[in-house]
């Protein structure tokens, strides 16, 4: 990555950070508009991706209840929808973090170990939390309303079937069955693999973490959604 490469990235987050603007999706107070959400997500990819990734993106998010699904069962966006919520914050808080990230990284002597474009970005942030999708069940509790009545309330919570291999381990593997040729961006694979930091790894996962740190978009997505949540409510 060089002067060029960051001249070029600043023009596409600027052009896609606009797309949400001009939506506005998801208000300062955290709450949010499903279908906004859902056409800001697929406008941005439209913009960055050729047609048929964009196809398969989406293909894979309606068949596995991406757009949706809650965010966790009872943490941050944990309403129907949630989900994609989140992950168009963590979106928009990458490419508004990025220039800012990558313009001190090309100072430093790895800069040229990496070159990301505003669609890295978007595909690392959008499918950080692909293991989400279709995870939670909706269950009812009996419980007292303020009048004093017994009712049955939903809730969400996982699935007893599901089968998971680390959480952003998961995910990562769930973006290459819809976009296999990220198996050559490693880089990419990193950041959703370890966006979570320390507290989603293994012992043997442990031992080397501080490699992962010099891949600048690890620390980029680790800030937009650690933001996301306690920023945005979100």
């Amino acid at each position: 990555m060089n002067e060029n490469d960051l001249i070029e990235l600043q023009t596409q987050t600027q052009n896609i950070t606009q797309i949400f603007t001009k939506n506005g999706p998801i208000l300062k107070d955290g709450t949010f508009d499903s279908q906004k959400v859902k056409d800001t997500i697929l406008e941005m990819a439209a913009a960055l991706l050729p047609k048929e990734k964009t196809d398969c993106l989406t293909e894979w998010m309606e068949k596995h209840e991406f757009f949706t699904s809650p965010a966790s069962a009872k943490y941050h966006a944990n309403v129907a929808g949630g989900l994609a919520a989140h992950s168009l914050t963590v979106i928009y808080q990458s490419l508004v973090f990025a220039p800012m990230i990558f313009s001190n990284f090309i100072q430093t002597k790895r800069a040229e170990s990496y070159d990301f474009s505003a669609a890295d970005i978007f595909i690392a942030a959008l499918s950080h939390d692909f293991c989400k999708a279709g995870f939670y069940s909706v269950e009812h509790k009996k419980t007292k309303n303020y009048q004093g009545n017994w009712v049955y309330e939903p809730y969400f919570k996982v699935k007893s079937e599901n089968r998971n291999l680390g959480h952003g381990n998961e995910s990562a593997l769930m973006l290459l069955e819809c976009l296999p040729e990220y198996i050559h961006k490693r880089p990419v694979l990193e950041a959703i693999s370890r966006h979570m930091g320390f507290s989603d790894l293994s012992p043997n996962e442990s031992f080397n973490y501080s490699n992962f740190l010099q891949n600048p978009l690890v620390i980029l997505l680790q800030l937009a959604d650690q933001t996301a949540a306690q920023w945005w409510d979100c």
